[in-house]
């Protein structure tokens, strides 16, 4: 606990800064960019535009998703409104476990040079990337409200929404200084991510499975459940206490992370200026 408190102190007086940084380092992404930070959209649409294509016009059999939730009956959403849902939150786990990585060596001048918290520069690249989201998952609203039509569940959002930016804050306090002391590491979870995309479930159901062993391995992806989080608050109108297993899991992982990033970036942060 006394970890904890050390990396919260480190926040202590440094909100303002967190915020200004969070904009600078948006900005710094897309410098030099005539459009600047609209390529942060620009980028997502295209790749959203490249799977509706391929899979809703190359590949016809894949205009609808069949979801079953447990009911009686199973019921059926057009493809292209099922992984806009799904794809929007991978945006963001994506670049939160790639770019958070390498969060410390992109930037070791305020290790190296300036006297600066070292979490909170894992803190406001986090919250940069948030922006984008969170304006990305409002044009998401828009389509969604049209297609689908508000509701009350919509406001489980602000529930999955802090848990995500949390969670893989809390990973990145791992990764990022591991990947200081390792750049094959850091080339390791780039390697990955393509695989991590198709075992989990932003381009299928991965509630469908026939075999129930299989519908309980995908349970365990913690990227699953952000995913089937939005999904639920978004398209099926599922509340997030209607499925215990998935929340107990996912609250045991979320505890997992949460305590080894608090250990290891205790553990490593004093020597992180000399291997920098």
């Amino acid at each position: 606990m006394i970890y904890l408190f050390s990396i919260l102190n480190e926040h202590k007086g440094f909100g303002k800064q967190i915020l200004l940084l969070a904009k600078n380092e948006l900005i710094k992404t897309y410098k030099g960019a005539v459009i600047g930070p609209f390529w942060a959209v620009v980028k997502p649409a295209f790749t959203v535009f490249v799977y509706w294509f391929a899979f809703s016009c190359g590949i016809k059999t894949l205009k609808a998703v069949d979801i079953n939730l447990g009911g009686p009956e199973p019921f059926t959403i057009d493809f292209f409104t099922f992984m806009l849902v799904g794809i929007i939150p991978w945006f963001f786990i994506q670049d939160s476990i790639t770019q958070g990585a390498k969060t410390l060596r992109t930037n070791r001048q305020f290790i190296t040079k300036v006297k600066f918290p070292v979490s909170t520069i894992l803190t406001y690249t986090s919250i940069s990337r948030l922006y984008v989201h969170i304006f990305l998952v409002a044009i998401m609203y828009i389509y969604v409200a049209i297609a689908v039509g508000p509701s009350w569940y919509n406001l489980q959002f602000f529930l999955y929404c802090p848990l995500m930016f949390i969670f893989f804050l809390a990973l990145s306090w791992s990764t990022a200084p591991m990947s200081a002391f390792s750049k094959d590491f850091e080339s390791l979870i780039v390697s990955i991510m393509s695989g991590i995309f198709w075992l989990s479930g932003i381009m299928y159901d991965s509630y469908g499975f026939e075999q129930p062993v299989l519908n309980f391995i995908m349970l365990l992806n913690p990227i699953n459940f952000f995913v089937n989080g939005y999904r639920n608050c978004f398209l099926y109108d599922r509340p997030f206490f209607d499925y215990g297993t998935e929340l107990a899991i996912f609250a045991a992982e979320f505890a997992v992370v949460f305590v080894l990033g608090i250990f290891n970036y205790n553990r490593l942060r004093k020597k992180l200026p000399d291997v920098l």
